[in-house]
């Protein structure tokens, strides 16, 4: 499965796996952006939170995401953090941080397949929504 090929029951299997996996990033009272490390055929081979912020805050910088990535051998991420008030509409710098993590992909050859943002029982794709 290629980028191009990602469907929602993918998306909701990488979240329903981040909030499991992730020490429930959904409820926490902090950001967190935890990452999916994938291998050539989508498969997970690692999972980690990569960033804790402040209640409404938190410095991402891809640098640290892609360090792991290489560390791994991925060949693609899926990010996702949470809003912790519940409401997981994207900020301008929750698509402006994509983006950026995005382009550093597109350069060192590892591709963002999505980034999601979870709420309180609801979650946005920020790739489906076409932020990227």
């Amino acid at each position: 499965m290629c980028g191009d090929e990602y469907k929602k029951d993918h998306l909701r299997e990488a979240v329903y796996i981040i909030e499991g996996n992730l020490m429930l990033i959904k409820v926490c009272i902090y950001m967190r952006l935890g990452v999916l490390f994938l291998n050539v055929k989508n498969q997970i081979m690692h999972k980690q939170t990569i960033f804790i912020g402040s209640l409404n805050a938190s410095i991402v910088h891809p640098r640290e995401i892609f360090r792991e990535a290489v560390k791994r051998s991925a060949a693609s991420i899926i990010c996702a953090h949470n809003h912790p008030s519940g409401i997981p509409t994207p900020s301008p710098e929750d698509i402006e941080v994509t983006k950026r993590i995005q382009e550093a992909g597109y350069i060192i050859g590892i591709e963002l397949l999505d980034h999601v943002i979870i709420g309180d029982h609801q979650f946005i794709s920020l790739k489906e929504k076409g932020y990227f």
